[in-house]
């Protein structure tokens, strides 16, 4: 990665009797410009900015707090959503990547100054936030305070945050299970996926996971408690493998790849089989993305095939915490982190998603508290 480059910050508060706040330093990732392709680390750059602790004055500030960052999250989505997607609407478009401005994500930060009622100095807080020290929000709508702090933080990048919410809304509102049906993960060694799969099980279900290496293959089986898993890339027929798997089929699919593996997921669906389409990870590098032939299958076996957006259900995060943290306190769910300590370390391991090689939840640790 490119060597720091010192700038000042945009958010600088000044006059109204507050000169002598304290300022200090902000190390910032930065992209180069918008992404077109896989992510590679030449593509962000450390920069080190300043920036006062206190929220600026004037009314266009009213309602904002300033933010210190502690844990940034490395999640698949930060590829799928380009600047020039006209298909989505712009409620619904964030962009991560904008040429030499910090990158986006969702993180856990804790309150430094507020201007908003809800929110105090000192407070925990999870949501959308940028990768650097200090943040100022804006608009703090995407923000939830963090009240359970007897379990680790960073858990609220993954398991008590976004992809845990994520995990919930799809299984549970989309998929409306029931106890011993077959239920089926791609990419299921992701931060959502591996939530996904333990809620199965944890109901009752039956319950296969694919993922892209042996190991992952091990750990989804012997730590995560799936009846079965496989590399899919060791897999020349993929609809033979599910077969394989699932010889009377599946009745619930969380669809995180696409491409082929929905192509044959729709031949071994089972008739009025759920099908939560979360991502599709395989898809977001292309251009023009790959068809899928089997759709026929939709209407022969009265499939649901619908795709969410994790926002809609985020009024229901007071039920899924209730569900949730009991799980964890009573060790009925397990979770696998990879954190790198400093934002320096932050490409590597956005990257690193990227190609398979995480060895579970991607974090940066920025700054513990």
């Amino acid at each position: 990665m490119a060597a720091a480059v010192n700038s000042s910050t945009n958010y600088e508060a000044g006059g109204n009797g507050d000169d002598h706040v304290e300022q200090v330093r902000n190390q910032q990732v930065l992209a180069r410009d918008y992404i077109s392709a896989i992510p590679e680390e030449s593509d962000m750059y450390l920069n080190t900015s300043t920036i006062k602790l206190k929220v600026p004055a004037g009314e266009e500030f009213k309602g904002s707090v300033l933010l210190k960052n502690l844990y940034l999250s490395c999640d698949p989505y930060m590829r799928g959503v380009k600047h020039s997607d006209s298909a989505t609407t712009k409620q619904d478009r964030v962009v991560f990547f904008s040429p030499d401005s910090p990158i986006v994500g969702y993180g856990v930060s804790k309150v430094v100054d507020s201007q908003h009622p809800e929110f105090k100095a000192g407070d925990l807080v999870w949501g959308i936030t940028k990768w650097e020290e200090y943040t100022l929000i804006t608009n703090t709508e995407s923000f939830f305070k963090i009240n359970h702090t007897d379990v680790p933080l960073s858990y609220y990048t993954g398991l008590l945050g976004m992809p845990g919410m994520t995990a919930y809304a799809g299984f549970y509102e989309v998929c409306n299970p029931k106890k011993g049906e077959c239920v089926y993960i791609s990419s299921a060694f992701g931060a959502v996926g591996q939530i996904v799969g333990q809620f199965a099980k944890l109901m009752g279900c039956y319950v296969v996971g694919s993922a892209g290496s042996q190991e992952k293959v091990d750990k989804l089986k012997n730590k995560f408690g799936f009846d079965e898993a496989f590399n899919y890339k060791e897999e020349p027929d993929l609809d033979a493998a599910l077969k394989r798997y699932f010889p009377e089929g599946i009745d619930i699919y969380f669809e995180n790849v696409g491409g082929k593996m929905l192509d044959a997921v729709l031949l071994n669906m089972r008739l009025h089989g759920r099908i939560a389409v979360c991502g599709m990870i395989s898809q977001y590098n292309y251009e023009q993305h790959e068809g899928v032939t089997n759709l026929m299958h939709l209407i022969y076996k009265r499939i649901r095939m619908e795709g969410f957006f994790v926002f809609d259900f985020y009024h229901l995060y007071p039920k899924f915490l209730d569900l949730v943290v009991p799980y964890i306190k009573e060790g009925k769910i397990a979770y696998v982190e990879d954190i790198v300590e400093g934002l320096e370390n932050g490409p590597a391991s956005l990257v690193r998603l990227f190609s398979g090689r995480n060895a579970g939840k991607g974090v940066v640790a920025v700054a513990r508290e």
